[in-house]
């Protein structure tokens, strides 16, 4: 009795280890030089990027739009990538456990830098560097749009539409 116990306690506690896991969002830490290699780097697929934060309202608002725009074009030609804005001492505590409550499947990079103004500019010469905020580029990066603003309802799935036609 005695072994068989033993036995399906390691059995639960293996189940439960693994299905932990399954679970569990990757967030790959970045610096700038990389971010700037994922923008610049030519994709067969149409790029969204998405810069955000877990401790702002209106990136959290809008997150949804890129969820659903990420499910509904993701098979047919569209690239998501959320760049998180918090603090790295937050990623454990924080953002994966934000991630995994909302089962997000998109590629998401935490942007451990702390000098903004080096690289604001390189991104975008138009952005402030408020978020929320967004760069589009065509597959094999022709074209690009940058937009610093909140996505109102079913706006991104219309200014994604109009902008790759």
């Amino acid at each position: 009795m005695k072994h068989l116990t033993r036995r399906l306690l390691f059995f639960l506690l293996f189940t439960f280890v693994f299905l932990d896991f399954s679970n569990a969002q990757s967030v790959e830490v970045i610096k700038y030089p990389d971010l700037a290699k994922l923008i610049s780097t030519p994709s067969e697929k149409n790029k969204v990027i998405n810069f955000w934060a877990t401790w702002c309202r209106p990136c959290i608002k809008e997150l949804p739009q890129f969820l659903d725009l990420y499910e509904k074009y993701n098979s047919e030609n569209l690239e998501l990538s959320l760049i998180s804005f918090d603090f790295v001492e937050d990623l454990d505590s924080k953002l994966i456990p934000f991630l995994t409550k909302r089962n997000i499947k998109a590629n998401v990079y935490l942007l451990d830098e702390t000098d903004y103004n080096s690289f604001i500019d390189k991104v975008d010469p138009a952005w402030s560097g408020a978020i929320p905020a967004t760069l589009m580029m065509t597959s094999k990066n022709t074209k690009r749009i940058f937009i610093e603003k909140e996505f109102t309802e079913n706006e991104l799935e219309k200014v994604y539409l109009n902008f790759i036609k």
